[in-house]
């Protein structure tokens, strides 16, 4: 499985940002979290994000 963010519903918040920036990252460009380690890192820290998220557009996705 592999970790995405939905674009189209990212607010730009940055909290998972702030909990997991080994596996995410602001894209300044866009002014939107990005995934830099799409195939995950540490399971706690992706489920934190994934429930903080004001928007829920953080997925696991089946590959």
């Amino acid at each position: 499985m592999t970790i995405i963010i939905d674009e189209g519903e990212c607010i730009g918040c940055g909290s998972c940002v702030e909990l997991c920036p080994e596996v995410f990252q602001m894209n300044e460009d866009k002014e939107k979290a990005e995934v830099i380690l799409p195939e995950g890192g540490p399971k706690d820290c992706i489920e934190d994000a994934i429930d903080t998220c004001p928007v829920s557009c953080i997925h696991w996705q089946n590959e």
